[in-house]
């Protein structure tokens, strides 16, 4: 199981990487090998401003589709267009291209919230 430790991680199995203001998010390796065969991801909310735990998307699995909740407030500047025509990125790099959105943080306080990867570890129980 891949739990990079740079990175920031949600009881959702959201992963978060911070760069200055900026938070790329996608769902943990755990959460692509749960949910199986990704066919489809969508997220219809880039431009728009949620809170921390709101849904900014689904991805769809073969059997099953998930929500995602975004683990920080702030604006979704960017979603992963890539992902519209190749969401199996998501199973085969889901650290790397298969990220799925961008978001302009309004509260950076909300990082200390979230869980390290050993503190995500423990949840998963790897």
């Amino acid at each position: 199981m891949n739990i990079p430790s740079e990175l920031k991680y949600t009881k959702d199995h959201e992963w978060i990487k911070i760069e200055g203001d900026i938070a790329t998010i996608g769902i943990t390796d755990f959460a692509q090998s749960e949910l199986g065969d990704i066919v489809y991801v969508e997220v219809e909310t880039v431009d728009e401003t949620l809170d921390a735990e709101e849904i900014f998307g689904t991805v769809e699995a073969v059997k099953t589709v998930s929500d995602l909740f975004l683990p920080l407030s702030g604006e979704i500047i960017e979603f992963n267009e890539a992902l519209e025509d190749e969401p199996e990125k998501v199973n085969s790099d889901p650290y790397g291209d298969g990220w799925m959105i961008k978001v302009k943080c309004s509260d950076l306080n909300q990082v200390e919230g979230l869980m390290s990867a050993d503190d995500y570890k423990a949840v998963i129980g790897a």
